[in-house]
This record gives C-alpha cells, sequence and structure tokens, in this order.
C-alpha cells in the first residue's frame, strides 16, 4: 500500500457517498515512524499528520515544520493535563478531549495563550473500560459543558472496539454529533476508513497502511 493508493480509496469512498472529492482529511499517523519515513511523506507532498504523545510529537515535529511551513498536525491520542500547553503550541487539532478537568484546563489556557486548537470530543462508543473517552450517555451533557467554556468543539472521535462491527460504532457517533450540531466525525483507521466515509467521516487516520509497519522504540 501507498499514500496514493490510500489517496485513490478515499476518493472512492467519498464518490460512494455523494461527498464531495477532498471532502475527508487523509492523517497520515506518524507514531512511532523514524524521521525518514515521514520525510519522504512529506517529500510526496501530504501535511496532514497525526501524533499519539506529545512528547513524542515535540521530539520530532518542530524540525520538519522549519522545512515545511504548512504542516497540520493533529493529536489522536490521550492528552495529560500536564501536557496541554505543550499540546496547544504544538497541534493544529486535538482529538482527544474526554473528560471534565482537560476540558477545564483547555478552557484556561486557552483564555492565557490566546488561542485554542480545534477540537474533537473523544467518545468510548464500546464504554471499554480500558479505553479513555466520555460515555456515549453522557456525551450530550459534556459536549454542552465544553461550549460553556467557549472552546472550539468541531466534533466527535471515536475508536471502535476491536471485536465488533466498526459500522455500529461509527452511525452511534454520528448520531450524536448530528443532534448537537457538529460537523466533524473523526472515525475511520486502516481496516475500515471506508466504512467509516459511507457514515459521514471527516477525517480518517490510517498510519502502517502509509509508512509500513511501526518501529518500536529502543527500550
Amino acid at each position: 500500500m501507498s499514500l496514493q493508493d490510500i489517496t485513490a480509496r478515499i476518493t472512492k469512498a467519498e464518490t460512494a457517498a455523494g461527498q464531495p472529492a477532498g471532502s475527508v482529511k487523509l492523517i497520515a499517523v506518524s507514531k512511532v515512524q523514524p524521521n525518514e519515513r515521514v520525510q519522504a511523506v512529506l517529500e510526496q507532498g501530504h501535511r496532514c499528520f497525526g501524533e499519539n504523545r506529545v512528547q513524542e510529537a515535540v521530539g520530532k515535529w518542530p524540525n520538519f515544520m522549519e522545512q515545511f511551513s504548512d504542516i497540520d498536525l493533529h493529536l489522536i491520542g490521550p492528552l495529560q493535563t500536564n501536557k496541554a500547553r505543550q499540546a496547544i503550541e504544538l497541534f493544529s487539532t486535538i482529538h482527544s478531549v474526554d473528560r471534565p478537568k482537560l476540558a477545564k484546563t483547555l478552557a484556561r489556557l486557552a483564555q492565557e495563550m490566546g488561542t485554542c486548537p480545534v477540537l474533537f470530543i473523544q467518545v468510548n462508543t464500546g464504554e471499554e473500560d480500558q479505553k479513555a473517552g466520555i460515555l456515549p450517555a453522557e456525551a450530550d451533557a459534556f459536549i454542552a459543558e465544553c461550549r460553556d467554556l467557549d472552546l472550539p468543539v468541531q466534533g466527535l472521535m471515536c475508536i471502535p472496539p476491536v471485536e465488533e462491527e466498526p459500522s455500529l460504532h461509527f452511525a452511534l457517533l454520528a448520531k450524536i454529533a448530528e443532534r448537537n450540531g457538529l460537523v466533524g466525525l473523526s472515525m475511520g483507521m486502516s481496516g475500515d476508513f471506508e466504512q467509516a466515509i459511507a457514515l459521514g467521516a471527516t477525517h480518517v487516520r490510517v498510519g502502517s497502511a502509509i509508512f509500513g509497519a511501526r518501529v518500536k522504540p529502543e527500550e
């Protein structure tokens, strides 16, 4: 698989879903990928990337941003409140707003710093104990709380349980977004992004299909 293959499949899925070409943003998930692989994708013209950890991104992306001024960097992994300031400084979008404490921290820092990334609320659609995210039954109230804090919430994000049909979770996320007037849906990964686009995804997250197998960091 290659970047061109993935973008062609996205375009085909957009057409099948009746969406305009280019309406779905491809987030190339570069976590735990060596710099040379990221550089190669940048040189192919792609600019939207996703990282899971603030610390890894801080060590990787400033140098790339000096070379390429139009990088669009997304945080797709969990955000600790003590890393929120760094996240605001580095990322254009945060997909993992998942609890009131983090929302309040982001709101305070946004007021202090005069800027805030675009935000997505992570919904734990599978209600999995080990997974972050607001429970579906609590999503409406949390969205309202974030709006009361003047946070720029654009949409919702989910990661379906591995063993379950992802389309059920994508449909649930889309329903929550629709009734709350949110237009962004960050859902779909390498194995199911076409299903996600069919159900309204605006952002899909694809990693190894673009970069190859992840390289584990040395202990």
